[in-house]
């Protein structure tokens, strides 16, 4: 049975589920951040846990195992799951929601030191060169030569995704009650007519307010909502007829036909391929250190 995720709403975050942590983000050891270009890590969340709005003076780039995590920056939210990862540029401001059990990994990047600049939240393909590459960059027993190296492989693969899987928030009164209460219950099914009934509006005037704020139809915008939450309950484990109910289908083969649509693929088959791509990494590299540094 899901669990209930009734209590306290954050703005444009799903709701935050009962029992989650609530953390600052904790500054990297200045020594190491002195003696690297590149500062990995990794730690496992021990329950659902919620970091509140930061920034780190270094670029971020954090990717999950066995779990997800959700960031809002601005007025978007982006899902992290396995085989992507989140670039945070300098100097974000975000929050993040983890959940429980994810093996969390951030590697932090010396702005003086990287020879690329991205202008906003990008997701990378987490390739397993990459999070190989990251993975042995965690170690603390490299030597400078090895380190650099690896760095140097580390710039040359890095690759943002296309499209970006990010959640546009509307951020236009008119229409944010709709996107609050659908965050709040992706299962929610009012039709777009009675929503407008409900705030007193028009259809015309919803649908043009969610055109100019998100670029999507109010039905689209509700789809893309659904599948990002899917990731999540998938990732924690709940299986297709569930998260199909949860998030409002009459019936398991619509939610997947949604799913394919967004995603270009069938949740099993989505999975599946991120599960293999998360085993092959971990049979083929050793030694990263489980430091406990808090992520996004």
């Amino acid at each position: 049975m899901i669990r209930s995720s009734r209590g306290e709403a954050a703005p444009g975050m799903w709701r935050r589920e009962a029992g989650t942590v609530v953390r600052r983000a904790e500054a990297l050891p200045e020594q190491r951040v002195a003696s690297s270009a590149i500062v990995a890590e990794s730690h496992i969340v021990p329950a659902p846990t919620e970091w509140v709005p930061h920034a780190h003076p270094a670029h971020e780039l954090v990717w999950v195992r066995g779990g997800t995590l959700a960031s809002r920056v601005g007025d978007r939210v982006f899902t992290v799951f396995e085989g992507h990862g989140l670039w945070m540029p300098a100097g974000t401001v975000h929050a993040g929601r983890a959940t429980e059990g994810a093996r969390l990994h951030d590697a932090f990047f010396a702005p003086d030191r990287t020879p690329f600049a991205f202008d906003g939240p990008k997701a990378i393909a987490m390739t397993p060169l990459l999070e190989s590459l990251l993975t042995h960059l965690s170690r603390t027993d490299l030597d400078e030569e090895a380190r650099l190296r690896a760095e140097s492989v580390v710039f040359d693969v890095i690759e943002p995704l296309e499209p970006q899987l990010a959640l546009q928030l509307p951020g236009d009164p008119r229409i944010d009650a709709i996107a609050e209460a659908l965050l709040d219950d992706p299962g929610d099914g009012r039709s777009l007519e009675e929503w407008a009934r409900e705030l007193g509006s028009s259809d015309r005037t919803i649908t043009r307010a969610f055109r100019r704020a998100t670029g999507l139809s109010f039905a689209q915008w509700r789809q893309l909502l659904r599948v990002h939450r899917a990731l999540m309950l998938l990732a924690d484990g709940f299986d297709v007829t569930t998260v199909s109910e949860v998030l409002g289908y009459a019936q398991p083969s619509s939610f997947i036909a949604a799913f394919r649509r967004v995603m270009g693929t069938t949740p099993g088959a989505f999975f599946e391929t991120a599960a293999g791509a998360g085993a092959g990494v971990r049979n083929s590299v050793s030694g990263g250190q489980n430091t406990g540094l808090s992520a996004s």
